[in-house]
Parts: structure tokens; sequence; C-alpha cells
């Protein structure tokens, strides 16, 4: 990273700021989908591929908070900001932008307790809106 201009630093860190808040979407978004889809029969909420992605992603994510561990991109998004002279945050990405969005701060363990909850949520849709592989 010293070869890297700061203003390069500076973009990339956006960019992977982009790609965080597109994998929240993807979490948050496609477990409302599963819940209304299952309700109201939409067939494209049972794919197999990317209701496999999105389960490992919030199991992933639940495991992290038990671990006490930073997401990788908070901390490749950090690592660049510093290079590029930014201000950095210290918590987690969520627990940073929650915090900014509603003026909330919480302990560590609200947020494991919310991942957790989310991640059992989408375990049992998992059982309650089955998943199917195409015929083939």
């Amino acid at each position: 990273m010293d070869m890297m201009s700061p203003t390069t630093a500076a973009l990339l860190a956006d960019a992977i700021l982009v790609l965080h808040v597109g994998i929240v979407a993807f979490v948050v978004l496609g477990a409302v989908a599963v819940l209304i889809g299952g309700l109201r029969g939409w067939q494209w909420v049972r794919g197999f591929r990317w209701r496999l992605a999105h389960v490992l992603l919030m199991v992933f994510i639940a495991a992290q908070a038990w671990l006490g561990a930073l997401c990788p991109l908070t901390i490749w998004e950090q690592a660049l900001r510093e290079h590029a002279g930014q201000p950095v945050y210290r918590e987690s990405f969520i627990a940073h932008w929650l915090s900014r969005l509603i003026f909330f701060e919480a302990p560590w363990w609200a947020f494991v307790a919310a991942y957790s909850a989310f991640a059992a949520l989408v375990v049992v849709e998992w059982v309650f809106v089955r998943p199917r592989r195409r015929a083939g």
C-alpha cells in the first residue's frame, strides 16, 4: 500500500464502503423478500444458489460478532482510509453507521444479539421457505 496514492486509497475505501452497503442490503432485503415471497408463493425466493449465499453470509456475520472480530471489509476500508489520511472508526461497520443514522450507542453484546437473532431468522427461513434446486 506504500506505493498507493492517498487519493487512490480514498477511492478504494469508498468502493469498499459501497460494496459493504450492497452486502448489508442483500442480507436485509433478502430476508424480507424470502418472508414475503414465501407467503405469496414467489418461486424465485426459493433459488438455491442465492439462498445458500444468503444463509452462509449471515452465519459468517454472526460468527464474527460472537468472536468479537471486525468484518474484513471494515478492516480493509479503515486501512485504506488511514493511508488516505481520512478519519477512521474503530467499531464494526454496522455499529458505526447505525449509530450515525439513529444516534444510538449500544454495547457490543447488543450487536452480537442482533446479528444472532437475524442469523436465526435466516436459518428459520431456510427451513420454512425451502430453497429448491433446479431439476437437471
